[in-house]
């Protein structure tokens, strides 16, 4: 399997979460891309870009500069686009085949780019890759039906929000909050804050979609 490491311009929250995904990425074979200005996060964690690709609006020009000297693959594209960074960047990792996606530095100070993050998630092509949000103690993902599986601490906090109209028939193992084939709604909040009893949790519905927030510690 290979990883691509993809980093934003956001606040990268140096955390347990972050610190186990760039260990875990890191240790087997992986491409590491800067979305824009996220080239700032590869070269502060004393990593080598592969590729830096956006529209460079919020990029250093010397980091930049250094990028290719290193031989970094540069991809510049229009700054009146229908893409952001990270989706250009996701489809670049999934162009040179990576099988699992790392995501760091996804949350900034804007609501919409953070917002936008997450539904990026649902894209289709990411249907069957499996993608992570990270950020510092948290790590994110969106579970399709049948289900998902969480490897964690007893203790550890786990929400499930939905992120279709509804998720159906849920069902869970590991949870002090069980769900016995309910369903979660859009909008409400019965998912959030659940805590696991074991090593790990199992989670499986029938229909819909769930976003999976996984803190590595008592929240």
């Amino acid at each position: 399997m290979s990883d691509a490491l993809i980093f934003l311009n956001g606040d990268l929250h140096d955390g347990s979460a972050v610190r186990d995904a760039l260990a875990q990425a890191t240790s087997r074979a992986h491409l590491i891309i800067a979305a824009d200005g996220g080239l700032r996060h590869v070269y502060a964690l004393s990593l080598r870009p592969d590729l830096v690709i956006g529209d460079m609006d919020s990029v250093s020009p010397d980091q930049l500069a250094r990028a290719e000297a290193e031989g970094a693959h540069i991809r510049t594209f229009p700054t009146h686009k229908n893409e952001t960074d990270l989706e250009l960047a996701v489809m670049a990792a999934l162009e040179r085949g990576c099988e699992r996606l790392w995501l760091f530095a996804a949350i900034g100070d804007r609501l919409d780019q953070l917002l936008s993050n997450v539904q990026l998630l649902a894209l289709p092509q990411l249907a069957n890759v499996q993608t992570l949000l990270v950020s510092g103690a948290q790590r994110c993902w969106l579970a399709r039906p049948p289900g998902t599986a969480v490897h964690g601490q007893r203790g550890d906090t786990l929400s499930l929000l939905p992120l279709s109209a509804a998720a159906h028939n849920i069902r869970t193992e590991g949870l002090y909050y069980p769900l016995h084939g309910e369903s979660l709604q859009l909008g409400t909040t019965r998912g959030i804050s659940n805590v696991l009893t074991a090593p790990q949790a199992r989670i499986s519905f029938t229909e819909g979609s769930l976003l999976v927030i996984h803190t590595l510690s008592e929240a």
